[in-house]
């Protein structure tokens, strides 16, 4: 398995875009709230591929795992130091958590079947991922004006039910509806806040946006600045502005023993 110099394993390179990343990515109260539920009275919890921090519980026992120097440098105060690992090689014995935890980073993973195998190795209780299905990225907006950014996303995204069946018979999917004021800014959370995704750094905090290249993101930002301006999005898409939640691609699948 191929390394950065800063450590990232996976497909996207955190060195040249994770700076910044914090700023955008924020966990989501209402997401969090998920999370916690599934994990139950789970008191020992492992965090794999934890990034930043975001939705690590801060009532548990936590151990977090991210390859990247670039991400664990801007985890919050209080936060446990991440450990430098992979997924595919926990460095950890067998049953020696409660539960355990990966948020928005399974796409990224060189070997997505022994990462998932590798947390059901070292979890006595439940397994969490939280991920976006493929087959519904398209409901976005974004489909529309950068459509290489979704069909990189899709082609990125293991099938929420391949990882199920990988966690176990008896897992579940869980369709997590995103919120109109989303704090963590992947790409859906902006689906009645358009503007945003004008800012450079939203969307170097999604990292399919570093696949497609400049031409891509200068086109998205003219097409989309200038139907903002005409009023051409509003007309089309204009109720996403006040609607609540947004029934999109986002996942939380909890694998049992």
């Amino acid at each position: 398995m191929e390394r950065t110099g800063d450590g990232s394993a996976g497909d996207a390179d955190y060195a040249r875009i994770g700076f910044g990343y914090a700023d955008y990515r924020r966990p989501d109260p209402r997401i969090a709230e998920v999370i916690l539920r599934e994990l139950g009275d789970a008191y020992t919890v492992l965090n794999v591929g934890a990034g930043a921090g975001s939705y690590e519980p801060r009532d548990r026992d936590v151990t977090a795992v991210e390859p990247s120097a670039t991400m664990r440098i801007q985890r919050e105060a209080g936060l446990p130091r991440a450990i430098d690992a992979t997924a595919e090689r926990l460095p950890f014995d067998d049953d020696a958590f409660d539960a355990s935890l990966a948020t928005f980073t399974v796409h990224q993973w060189a070997d997505i079947d022994r990462g998932l195998a590798e947390m059901r190795r070292v979890t006595r209780g439940p397994v969490l991922v939280l991920s976006c299905d493929p087959k519904a990225l398209d409901r976005f907006w974004l489909d529309e004006y950068a459509p290489e950014v979704i069909d990189t996303e899709a082609a990125r995204y293991p099938e929420v039910e391949h990882i199920a069946e990988a966690l176990g018979a008896n897992s579940r999917i869980i369709d997590v509806p995103i919120p109109l004021d989303c704090l963590d800014g992947f790409g859906e959370a902006y689906y009645g806040r358009p503007e945003a995704l004008l800012d450079p750094g939203a969307r170097q905090a999604n990292s399919a946006w570093s696949f497609v290249g400049p031409l891509v993101a200068r086109r998205f930002v003219r097409e989309l600045g200038d139907e903002l301006a005409s009023g051409a999005w509003d007309a089309k898409y204009g109720d996403l502005r006040t609607q609540p939640e947004f029934e999109g691609s986002l996942r939380l699948i909890v694998g049992l023993q």
